[in-house]
């Protein structure tokens, strides 16, 4: 196989365009041509009135070594390299202790899926529900205001990502080809097929909750064991070294092998980690609003006349700006036709986040607009940012009314510093609902600064981004973790022997796809660390 990139063909193309292409572009015959697949398909849209579709493909073609040799000038055609996943360890056939994975997100999914695949049987433990349980839950929330604070969109099967946009793309270097192993699995599982060669993949919430079953049922038959509403409350740890974990009904389950893949959430579990001697640190994260646009402006801003094109799908964006008080606002998880959504996991406290399905074609846009927070921001403790998002959290709760309502305010209103009364255009999607008002004291004064300021200069990059009736709703604050549970070279807790740190809650992942790799690569540590051999650096 030859991996062919940087085929570039109109939006609009017919089928045996690619075919011609590789033929003109290899300069073969149509007969030296035996097959070929879509590896990835992207998009340029900066030309918006000619829009063009970047292809990488692999080829099949006679006579491939010669072929090689002759164009072993042009850097755009090269082997296919092996993307093929390779166990690295095998359960021994009389395993004393089973491993335990600790959360069901799409990091301790892939930690539980790799370890049933060499044969492990791990035990899978989550504090909360079942993915469907865990959707009427989450419903019972934004339709009645009714918090479940162990079944939310924080807590249960599936992890946050389940109620999100569902992207399956990152920035991590992935020199193994993890990620491809991770989407492989979730084609397997009933997704579209389609996200093993687009270039910005995603699925949505309603597909991901039959996807997340899917993959129980494939670990289960491998061995594992899944237990819900199954809170570890306690890590018995003797002389560095894990022993156990100790569930909230008392039951201690005997293992020397703890994958810790708990979320960015699980505050609690942070306090006991933090009490039993593990050694945690503050890291930096993110907090801010969710804003929500047309979807149509975004799309025309960003597509132009190709604005609705079904291979484009609705648009997305990527901001930053620098702000003159020396802070940095960025776009996060940005959901086209998508909803914001009632977040938090804790009563007395409101917290926004973005979520879409598959077809993403709800009418509003929506992102997070969030200013970096370092723990120069939260003096003290390790724990000392939980503290502070707990602050920001219970104070939009009042804000809101302190019936789960969010605060809200027009974007025209806010640049201007003056309450919001009424609603215009764009109607706000969270619920159970928005309370209209003024949001500067729902963050520091320094962040509604550095937002105010951004959001006009968006502006020249989307035309339209700070229009008046645009809708900014507070506040979003779990962008990520607000600490890092150390590891060592080999994934384990720099202090704790046995305990292996994993995902967006230990400070090693922001999204599903990264997380769910951090997770292939804790579970070939455990396997390792269990059989006897060595991770490869």
């Amino acid at each position: 196989m030859l991996r062919l990139t940087d085929v570039q063909l109109p939006l609009d193309h017919p089928d045996p365009a690619i075919k011609d292409a590789i033929i003109a572009r290899l300069g073969i015959s149509a007969d030296d041509l035996l097959g070929y697949s879509i590896f990835r398909r992207s998009y340029d849209a900066r030309k918006k009135t000619a829009i063009v579709l970047i292809y990488a493909l692999d080829v099949e073609t006679r006579n491939e070594a010669a072929l090689l040799q002759r164009l072993k000038g042009d850097r755009y055609v090269a082997p296919s390299p092996d993307t093929s996943y390779k166990f690295v360890a095998k359960a021994p056939v009389s395993l004393a202790q089973r491993p335990v994975v600790i959360g069901t997100g799409p990091c301790g999914i892939f930690a539980g899926l790799i370890l049933a695949q060499m044969g492990f049987r791990p035990i899978i433990l989550e504090r909360g529900k079942a993915v469907r349980e865990r959707t009427k839950d989450t419903w019972a929330l934004w339709r009645k205001g009714e918090l479940d604070p162990e079944s939310n969109v924080q807590f249960g099967e599936g992890g946050a990502g389940t109620f999100s946009d569902g992207k399956l793309y990152s920035q991590i270097k992935d020199p193994k080809h993890y990620g491809r192993k991770v989407l492989t699995e979730f084609v397997k599982a009933d997704a579209p097929p389609e996200i093993l060669y687009v270039s910005k993949p995603h699925i949505g919430t309603f597909r991901l909750v039959k996807m997340v079953e899917q993959m129980r049922a494939t670990i289960e038959a491998l061995g594992g064991e899944f237990r819900f509403q199954s809170k570890v409350d306690d890590i018995d740890i003797k002389n560095g070294q894990v022993r156990g974990v100790v569930l909230a009904s008392g039951e201690t389950i005997a293992t020397e092998h703890v994958v810790l893949a708990i979320g960015h959430s699980a505050r609690d579990t942070f306090q006991m980690l933090y009490d039993r001697g593990v050694y945690v640190e503050a890291k930096p994260f993110s907090i801010g609003f969710r804003i929500e646009h047309p979807q149509s402006l975004i799309d025309r801003c960003r597509f132009g006349p190709n604005a609705g094109n079904p291979i484009l799908g609705a648009a997305d964006y990527k901001l930053v700006h620098h702000c003159s008080n020396g802070r940095s606002v960025y776009s996060f998880c940005m959901c086209p036709g998508g909803t914001v959504v009632a977040a938090t996991s804790e009563p007395g406290r409101v917290v926004t986040n973005g979520m879409s399905q598959y077809s993403r074609n709800e009418r509003n846009a929506n992102s997070g607009i969030v200013i970096g927070i370092t723990p120069a921001d939260y003096p003290g403790s390790p724990l000392a940012g939980i503290a502070f998002q707990q602050h920001w959290e219970s104070r939009a709760f009042e804000l809101g009314g302190g019936n789960y309502h969010a605060p809200g305010q027009l974007v025209g209103d806010f640049i201007a510093d003056q309450a919001s009364t009424e609603f215009g255009s764009v109607l706000p999607s969270y619920k159970p609902g928005v309370r209209l008002g003024n949001l500067n004291p729902s963050l520091p004064d320094y962040a509604i600064a550095a937002i105010r300021e951004a959001l006009p200069a968006f502006d020249k990059q989307i035309k339209g981004f700070a229009m008046h009736d645009a809708v900014l709703t507070g506040v979003e604050t779990r962008t990520s973790s607000p600490i890092r549970i150390k590891r060592n070279a080999n994934f384990e807790s720099i202090n704790i022997k046995g305990l292996f740190p994993a995902g967006e809650g230990a400070g090693y992942a922001g999204g599903i796809l990264s997380a769910a790799v951090d997770g292939i690569k804790v579970a070939e540590a455990v396997g390792l660390s269990i059989s006897g051999g060595t991770i490869e650096t």
